[in-house]
């Protein structure tokens, strides 16, 4: 629940803040795009440094610490009349979002028991999921009469509330003191120089690294569908479109966590990028609502079995108390996928159309077998992690 509230006011500020922006400040196209891009550059800013945070002071410490910036950062928004100022409160934000999220994310992997590590981290993923479909249609209900003092102050609430759960969670081992998790490097009294490996963990760099292109490809999906939708003439179907697509994540995460913990992580990552490249090619064919859905549902169930897959993977492979540092390597790289991409495929449908764009995104996302078979595959598979896991015991 705590991640369900802080992922909702992203989608809800996502959606609502270009309008923002462009109705009460009067911005142009590029000042609608930067908040977006201002926020994700905070949250790249803030992964590598929240994973090393987490590891060291604690994970409900520094929970409780991000949402209560988040929170803070949300109210923030009332004084920020200007652009500049605006934009300087967008990035705190997202920085904030980058503690909160990879703190939160990091319990979640705590709690759940490491022989249903997949059929947990799908449930904890399936609340982003459900953030992402009624996010989007609840910030442009907010805004629907101008009104930024509703928006926001829905917000705030909202984001009270996440920092309410966080409050609210029990970890295993936790001291009540310190309400931290005892690990070799929070526990240390050791004082050295950082290091970079501090900040990113090795053992999650490679099935983080194929995140990234995925994230690269769904960055097409989430930032210029509903301008595609537009220019095909069928504007009506976006909503619908984003509902479909979250619909199928939820349907099939129960089953998509359990598979996960019976059989290799394989079984998931092949039929799933598979799934996920052909709705987007198909996508970029469609010229039918009927077809536009078809490709939603696709999709849907090929990235619904891929985000867990990898965040499961990131966690498993890395020592126990390196799982901060896991989960903000994992996030870190697949920000700057989101981020990335989301510079790229505009700049590919400026020259040619969204059709192709759609095409590259599919294409690219194929891309990722041969990233995944030659970091992940070849190197690791079940028997790997399950050997892993009896040394740990």
């Amino acid at each position: 629940m705590s991640s369900f509230f802080m992922f909702l006011t992203f989608y809800i500020l996502a959606t609502a803040f270009p309008l923002y922006v462009k109705d009460s400040m009067h911005g142009n196209q590029q000042q609608m795009g930067l908040t977006i891009t201002v926020y994700i550059i905070g949250g790249v800013i803030g992964r590598p440094f929240s994973g090393l945070w987490v590891d060291r002071f604690g994970i409900k410490k520094m929970a409780v610490i991000g949402l209560s910036l988040f929170l803070l950062a949300c109210i923030g928004y009332f004084g920020a009349k200007g652009i500049l100022l605006f934009l300087a409160v967008r990035l705190v934000h997202g920085i904030c979002y980058a503690v909160a999220s990879t703190a939160i994310s990091t319990a979640a992997s705590a709690i759940i028991p490491d022989s249903r590590q997949g059929e947990g981290i799908g449930y904890y993923s399936m609340f982003m999921s459900i953030a992402m479909a009624v996010g989007p249609a609840l910030g442009l209900l907010l805004w629907k009469d101008k009104n930024e003092n509703i928006l926001l102050l829905a917000v705030c609430l909202i984001a009270a509330l996440s920092l309410a759960f966080a409050l609210s969670i029990r970890l295993p081992g936790q001291q009540e003191k310190g309400m931290k998790i005892i690990s070799p490097m929070a526990s240390s009294h050791v004082k050295k120089p950082l290091h970079w490996s501090d900040f990113i963990e090795l053992k999650a760099l490679p099935i983080s690294i194929v995140g990234f292109i995925v994230s690269f490809a769904y960055s097409s999906l989430s930032g210029f569908f509903a301008s595609f939708a537009q220019d095909i003439h069928k504007s009506s179907i976006t909503s619908v479109f984003f509902l479909t697509f979250a619909v199928m994540i939820v349907l099939f995460r129960p089953v998509i966590g359990k598979i996960f913990d019976k059989y290799k992580e394989h079984y998931l990552y092949y039929p799933g990028i598979v799934l996920f490249a052909i709705g987007m090619i198909l996508l970029s064919q469609v010229h039918s609502g009927a077809a536009i859905l078809l490709a939603g549902i696709i999709m849907g169930i090929g990235y619904g079995a891929l985000l867990p897959c990898f965040q499961t993977l990131a966690v498993k492979l890395s020592p126990e108390h390196r799982r901060g540092s896991a989960t903000g390597t994992f996030f870190l790289l697949f920000d700057l996928g989101y981020g990335c991409g989301s510079y790229f495929m505009g700049v590919i449908a400026a020259f040619t159309d969204y059709r192709m764009m759609y095409s590259v995104a599919g294409f690219t996302a194929l891309l990722s077998v041969a990233f995944y078979y030659a970091l992940h595959h070849r190197h690791h598979g079940r028997l790997g992690i399950r050997k892993k896991q009896t040394e740990s015991a």
